[in-house]
């Protein structure tokens, strides 16, 4: 049997967590300074979503484009340049590989489908993806970014397919695995997770997002997308030694992850990767342990079992 991203998987790959009193866990993330500036002049959160929707634009109007994001319009100057370069760049490539990889899972998962987005607060995907009925998405953003988009998205009639839902979870929220609890999700159901453009200022950012995504993804689900190089710059030198970095970091959390070569996605797609530096590294992870919801439920299951001596139901476990 594989995994939901396509993983070959075993039962005996699964890493059991400790038994837990409470499925809560330590508010690491109530002191992210995450929130944008008051002034669009010079929100950094505000312009880096705009470049990236610009790349978004850009791409859809080229002869033969990766993907088409018919609203990244609405978030762009009106005399944007249009780029004509043959080589595609390492961001749309990425963007094509993430969508591509959301739509292959969400497709393989019976009943409701999870998607969590881990964003800039400019991400089209749950407008502009043909995601299947029964499919609800949380976009995890900044808020003042999410809530400005929104405004545009409404103005060009930007809408969620039908039998799907759309939730936002704002970024600055104290704990956000009590607030996506809050909001419907269920860690004893499948989810694919896809992190693009989330600011991330510091490694132990990234390391509550890890915490957070480990803690509430079942066993075999999915992580992918973008994370920032610079996060591994003072400890990496070579590709060798930002493979080992990158799997010792994700292993902690309990995920198999793998590196993806941009210029291998571009050959796959029958793209040319543009040539320069990039500022992130691609990556797709695999959840080897279960989620906090799943620890519970078992840890009740084994409680009952125990107490009423119902040998029958601990043999089903």
């Amino acid at each position: 049997m594989d995994s939901l991203l396509g993983f070959p998987q075993s039962p005996a790959t699964a890493i059991l967590r400790r038994p837990l009193i409470s499925t809560s866990r330590p508010n690491r993330n109530a002191g992210l300074s995450f929130r944008a500036k008051p002034d669009d002049a010079i929100d950094p959160l505000l312009h880096d979503a705009v470049n990236s929707a610009s790349l978004r634009f850009r791409e859809t109007h080229r002869p033969e484009p990766l993907f088409v994001d018919p609203y990244a319009g609405c978030f762009v100057h009106p005399n944007a340049q249009m780029d004509m370069k043959q080589c595609s760049h390492h961001y749309c490539l990425a963007t094509k590989y993430i969508d591509d990889k959301l739509l292959r899972t969400v497709n393989h998962i019976e009943g409701l489908k999870q998607v969590v987005l881990l964003t800039d607060g400019m991400d089209t995907r749950p407008y502009r993806l043909s995601w299947p009925t029964s499919t609800i998405i949380f976009d995890i953003s900044p808020d003042r970014v999410f809530n400005g988009a929104a405004e545009k998205l409404k103005g060009v009639g930007a809408k969620i397919p039908r039998s799907c839902l759309f939730l936002h979870v704002p970024l600055e929220s104290s704990d956000l695995q009590q607030t996506l609890r809050a909001k419907g999700f269920n860690g004893n159901r499948p989810s694919i997770w896809a992190m693009q453009g989330l600011p991330v200022m510091t490694l132990a950012n990234f390391e509550d997002i890890l915490l957070t995504v480990s803690g509430l993804s079942m066993n075999g689900c999915g992580f992918l997308g973008e994370l920032p190089a610079w996060l591994a710059e003072t400890e990496i030198v070579t590709k060798t030694s930002a493979r080992e970095w990158m799997e010792k970091l994700f292993m902690n959390n309990g995920f198999r992850v793998d590196m993806i070569c941009y210029e291998e996605v571009a050959k796959s797609l029958g793209k040319k990767l543009a040539a320069g530096p990039y500022k992130n590294i691609l990556f797709s992870s695999e959840q080897l342990q279960f989620s906090d919801d799943q620890m519970e439920t078992w840890r009740r299951e084994f409680q009952r079992v125990e107490e009423q001596g119902d040998e029958e139901g601990f043999e089903e476990l």
